[in-house]
């Protein structure tokens, strides 16, 4: 065989020529069931879009992989003795990602922004804490009460830039209600270690490395396109052709097809959120039901009788594939020492219909149920087994199953908390019992509080609150689990919730990926390196 010179001077010119490019731009590839709606990191308090915008907004603390918080926009703070004031000591030389200089101005703005009409991130920042300009780096927060948590969740409260806010009229947050989009959700101008390049809602979103980040990298990425892919089929078949780097969630049912293939991987672990059920227990009639002129929910005999005609194993060992932990409270056992002294009430489908008939619904009734289809493990295949499950104690369910947008655009307080019967995921963002004490099991009754922000169906018990406030400031460890303890049980003796299970974490990553995995669910891609 004759090589022409012609060919092998073509081929040493590529090889010369390629040599003297700059290396390729690492593309990382993210797909997840749900979409990223909204920019604007007030709009929806969800895991999955917090850790979005947290490449690209940054709070003054931050968590790192073992969830431990760390200085972030705040270098650090000190609290007075008599903890009514923290002074936090702000980073200086950090630039918003169109230039802008990060100063305290920024965060005082940002604190009465999170706490305006719209937000659902107002129990981020205590409604009468008072934030005073010590200089350009330097901020007091002054309590009425000394708050030995205040700082728990500023990790996912991001800082906004004031003047650049202002100046596209986005001085207030975007309600998740919204049917116009806002400047701010459609555009972001953070200080985090990605600029958001193009956004399509429902579409497509490219992230870009940003070169001037204040802090060192632990990427390798240029680039992160993240794609909304809601057929679980789908988005497992592009994880394994190779289309996508990263996927979330695994289905259940992919697992083992994952593992076993020669491409990719399943990180998986246990989660910290809870899956409950919530009923409205505050409105005289109901929304969606045929029951005309009260609300059955408000009788402890109604909402006892749906917990025992959920059969918890049935779902943990069928729709969830033995994924799954059944709970009985609204906290994650990993996160509360005595969550082992509580026993979850047993399926009892007899028990059910004599509750339901010692109430005076002995045929049942018929209620309409609100759940994402696109935002926790199985969601949709739940509420459907919940459905089916209360047919058989009489309860007729109409099911609306619909993308996590629109039903967290209905639900929530920007909605008027528009349901009568709905599933929901709860990970504390204090990591801590009092964050669903308060922002879940909280009384929803006084509008200049935050308390029961999340509360959708406005489950109420005073004596409770009153223990809430106390283990706020509470600062024995002993004491405090005990009275937590306490709390949780008044919960459990009102049928207040139905707490499901905590679901399973399950990532699908290239093998050509190094990730580190949260116990929080947070897909952090900063942390991710790609051969």
């Amino acid at each position: 065989m004759t090589i022409r010179p012609t060919f092998l001077a073509a081929t040493a010119a590529i090889l010369l020529a390629g040599s003297a490019l700059p290396a390729m731009a690492v593309t990382l590839r993210y797909a997840n069931q749900g979409d990223l709606k909204s920019l604007d990191p007030y709009t929806v308090n969800e895991t999955t879009t917090n850790a979005h915008l947290g490449h690209v907004y940054e709070g003054l603390t931050r968590r790192g992989k073992d969830l431990a918080i760390q200085p972030s926009l705040a270098e650090r703070w000190e609290i007075s003795e008599d903890g009514l004031t923290w002074r936090f000591f702000l980073r200086k030389g950090v630039k918003f990602h169109n230039g802008n200089a990060f100063n305290a101005d920024d965060v005082i703005f940002s604190a009465n922004r999170v706490r305006a009409q719209g937000s659902n991130f107002q129990t981020r920042v205590p409604t009468n804490a008072e934030f005073v300009k010590v200089d350009d780096h330097t901020i007091d927060v002054k309590l009425k009460s000394p708050n030995p948590i205040l700082n728990s969740q500023w990790d996912t409260w991001y800082i906004l830039d004031k003047e650049w806010a202002e100046a596209n009229n986005a001085t207030g947050p975007t309600p998740a209600s919204a049917t116009t989009p806002s400047y701010a959700a459609l555009n972001a101008n953070g200080t985090g270690p990605f600029k958001i390049e193009s956004h399509q809602p429902g579409v497509k979103t490219v992230f870009k490395s940003n070169k001037e980040w204040w802090d060192k990298a632990e990427h390798n990425l240029d680039e992160i396109v993240f794609t909304p892919i809601g057929s679980d089929a789908t988005r497992v078949a592009a994880l394994l052709s190779g289309e996508v780097d990263v996927i979330e969630p695994v289905p259940l049912q992919d697992i083992q097809r994952v593992n076993s293939s020669a491409n990719a991987k399943v990180l998986s672990g246990p989660e910290l959120r809870t899956i409950f059920l919530g009923m409205d227990q505050t409105r005289d009639e109901l929304l969606f039901s045929n029951v005309k002129g009260k609300n059955p929910f408000k009788d402890p005999k109604v909402r006892e009788a749906f917990f025992k005609a959920i059969d918890i194993e049935t779902i943990k060992s069928r729709v969830m594939r033995g994924l799954a932990t059944p709970s009985a409270l609204m906290i994650a056992p990993e996160l509360f020492t005595f969550s082992k002294d509580f026993e979850r009430p047993k399926y009892d489908l007899e028990g059910a219909k004599k509750l339901l008939a010692d109430a005076g619904y002995p045929n049942g009734f018929e209620v309409g149920m609100d759940c994402p289809n696109d935002r926790y493990v199985n969601d949709e295949a739940i509420c459907q087994a919940v459905v089916s499950m209360l047919a058989r104690a009489g309860i007729k369910v109409n099911l609306m199953a619909q993308p996590k947008a629109q039903y967290f655009g209905k639900v929530l307080k920007a909605g008027n908390y528009n349901t009568s019967f709905y599933l929901l995921g709860w990970t504390p963002g204090t990591f801590d019992s009092h964050n669903v004490l308060h922002d879940i099991e909280g009384c929803r009754d006084n509008p200049q509080s935050s308390r029961g922000e999340s509360n959708l169906g406005n489950y109420c018990n005073k004596k409770h609150d009153e223990l809430t406030d106390k283990i706020l400031v509470e600062t024995d460890k002993a004491k405090r689990d005990q009275m937590i303890k306490e709390a949780f049980q008044i919960t459990v003796n009102d049928y207040g919730y139905i707490p499901l299970h905590q679901q399973a974490l399950a990532w699908g990553v290239s093998n050509k990926v190094k990730l580190s995995q949260r116990a929080d669910n947070s897909v952090l891609l900063y942390w991710a390196k790609k051969e």
